[in-house]
Parts: structure tokens; C-alpha cells; sequence
């Protein structure tokens, strides 16, 4: 019986994921409390559990004494010697138990801890699975979608993670069974003390860590990404430095024949990326920021300000700004500046 029931530990530990030893801690501690609930609050106890040997035995340690009061924590000589014969008075004797004459109120206490344990610790499983992806992208699947809310309920390992309707990219429609990338933005507690992921497939850093993985100039860091600015479904700009002369930055982003920023296109629905070179002179990432409008003067606010005036073509202005301002709006946010974007011909504050 003792050996079926380490076994039966070991399958808990391999279908939760809850260690024996956790298991087997959250079992001693429920016999503390059926013992002190049976025995009049005695709690001296003694629990000999080897999994490896198939070992179960529980004790009650009792003191030896001449006159007898407290059944439940004294023994009598006679009694005492009869299980060590060398014991003397005020000494403590272990006196082996059979849990089955534990009450039924006792038992009923034991379980609950029981349950409690594997609870907190199946807790603690998710808490560290749901961590060691924190800041990180990891493959889901989805599980089902709530059709009142949109959201989707997604299995990622072994634990269940919701995704809601804010953080799904607009144009692409989740169906049951989709593998998806997803962003762990943070790890929380819920009302009920639960732990739960904060995750998006709208994060910039999602774009980020996408790129981090096709593009291997990045991942080895000859290739740095120095910004991201993203409207999720829409467009993304992205700009990047080679810290490497040899190598170029934009075009190891592309890859070849434009296969690795394909893949990542094609993760994110559609969504287009526009792929910028960094610059340390402002005007210069300013108007590739711009890009795929042509830029023809930078002219940046003499107090210091991160405040410039952009020239274009007349025929370029709606494409530098964009429709409904996304372009110019995307190129504030890759490089800090607020652009003020003109045409040529000179009518600046039209569009601001």
C-alpha cells in the first residue's frame, strides 16, 4: 500500500507539476493537525516518510511519568517499557499510530490541508512558469474564444493565459487551434490571489523580439534596434544601427529576397514594417523616418527644443503625413521629435 501511494505521488508530480517533496511536506503537515485534533492538542509528532524505501510510519511522542493525567501526552512506565525497555521518567516514548483511528473530524481537516497544498503549489508552478517568460515571446495556442467579450483563452505550456480584445491585432481573427506569438508583459495577482500573465500581441517589443529571432545580425548583436513605434494591425516603423561597417543593417533586417521580414509580416496578419537606418544626427533619422515620402530640409528648433520643421515636395506631403497623420505620427515616436511637416511651396502649420 505505502509503495502504490508514493506512486501515486510521483503521477501527481508528473500530471501538476507539484514536486513529491512539496507533496509529501503538505502531507506531514495535514498528520500534524489530524494527530493534534485526535490526541487532545498534542502536535509532538514524528513522521517517517522515505519514498525511495516506501517507508510510512507516524509516531506520537508521549513523557513518562509515575501518575498519569493526560492520556494524550503521558504514558505510564509499565506502558513506556513495554515499547522501550530502557526508558526512564520524564523521558518521551514514540508510540507508533495507525491513522486509521484518526476521527473523522480530523481526517476531514487533513485533507482540506492536503488540498490547500497542492493548490499553493500548483500556484507556484504557474507563478514560475509565467515568470521565466516574462519580457519574453513564447508560442501559444488557442483554446477557445469567449464570444461576449472576444477574448481569447490561450495555452501557454501548461498553464492558461487570457488575451483580451485590446490586445489582439484588429485584422487578424483568432480561431480555435492558431499557434500565435504573444508578448508576456508582466506577471500579476489577480482578486483571488491568482497568478496571471499580462500578455498582448499589440506591444512594440513583440515586433522587437520578432526581429531579435529571424534576424541573427540582431540576436549576435552586430545589428541593434534602437526604437519601435507601432500602430498594432497597421504599420510599424523600426529602426536599426549595424555596429558593424561591413555588414547593413536594413538590408539583414529584409534578408534575402525579403524572406525574414516576410515571416514576420506574415506572423502579424499583414501588418507593414517599415525598416529605418538610426542615425545620431537628428536630421538625418528625422527624414528616413519619414520614409517612403522624400524629405527635402530638416530645420530643428535652435532652443534645444526636440522640435523640427520638415520640407517636402508638394506632391509628398499627404504621403509624409500619412493617412489620418499615421506616417508622421509613427515618425514622432521612432525618433522623439515632434515634427512639424510643410510643403515646399511653404505653407508650414497647414497639417500640423
Amino acid at each position: 500500500m505505502n509503495r502504490e501511494f508514493y506512486e501515486a505521488l510521483t503521477l501527481l508530480e508528473k500530471e501538476r507539476g507539484i514536486p513529491v517533496d512539496t507533496l509529501i511536506t503538505q502531507i506531514k503537515r495535514a498528520i500534524v493537525s489530524a494527530c493534534k485534533n485526535t490526541y487532545g492538542n498534542n502536535d509532538d509528532v514524528l513522521i517517517d516518510m522515505d519514498a525511495e524505501t516506501g517507508k510510512f510510519d507516524v509516531y506520537l511522542n508521549k513523557v513518562v511519568v509515575e501518575q498519569v493525567t493526560d492520556v494524550n501526552k503521558e504514558i505510564s512506565l509499565f506502558n513506556a517499557r513495554r515499547i522501550d525497555a530502557k526508558v526512564g521518567y520524564g523521558e518521551k516514548v514514540a508510540i507508533l499510530l495507525d491513522p486509521k483511528q484518526f476521527g473523522r473530524i480530523a481526517v476531514g481537516t487533513a485533507k482540506s490541508i492536503i488540498r490547500q497544498g497542492i493548490r499553493d503549489g500548483e500556484k507556484g508552478q504557474i507563478l514560475q512558469e509565467f515568470n521565466n517568460k516574462k519580457k519574453e515571446v513564447v508560442t501559444a495556442v488557442v483554446e477557445r474564444i469567449e464570444p461576449d467579450t472576444g477574448i481569447a483563452v490561450l495555452k501557454l505550456g501548461r498553464c492558461e493565459a487570457r488575451l483580451p480584445k485590446s490586445e489582439q491585432v484588429c485584422d487578424k481573427q483568432l480561431k480555435v487551434g492558431d499557434h500565435i506569438k504573444i508578448y508576456v508583459v508582466d506577471v500579476k495577482e489577480s482578486d483571488k490571489n491568482e497568478p496571471r500573465a499580462i500578455i498582448s500581441r499589440t506591444h512594440p517589443e513583440l515586433v522587437k523580439h520578432l526581429f531579435e529571432t529571424e534576424v541573427s545580425e540582431i540576436f549576435d548583436g552586430t545589428v541593434e534596434i534602437k526604437s519601435v513605434s507601432r500602430e498594432a494591425g497597421s504599420r510599424t516603423k523600426i529602426a536599426v544601427l549595424s555596429k558593424n561597417p561591413d555588414v547593413d543593417a536594413v538590408g539583414a533586417c529584409i534578408g534575402q529576397k525579403g524572406e525574414r521580414v516576410t515571416n514576420i509580416v506574415n506572423e502579424l496578419g499583414g501588418e507593414k514594417i517599415d525598416i529605418i537606418e538610426y542615425s545620431e544626427d537628428p536630421a538625418k533619422f528625422i527624414s528616413a523616418a519619414l520614409s517612403p515620402a522624400k524629405v527635402l530640409s530638416v530645420t530643428l528648433d535652435e532652443t534645444g527644443a526636440k522640435y523640427c520643421k520638415v520640407t517636402v515636395p508638394d506632391d509628398q506631403l499627404s504621403l509624409a503625413i500619412g493617412n489620418k497623420g499615421q506616417n508622421a505620427r509613427l515618425a514622432a515616436k521612432l525618433t522623439g521629435w515632434k515634427i512639424d511637416i510643410g510643403p515646399e511651396s511653404g505653407f508650414y502649420g497647414e497639417t500640423q
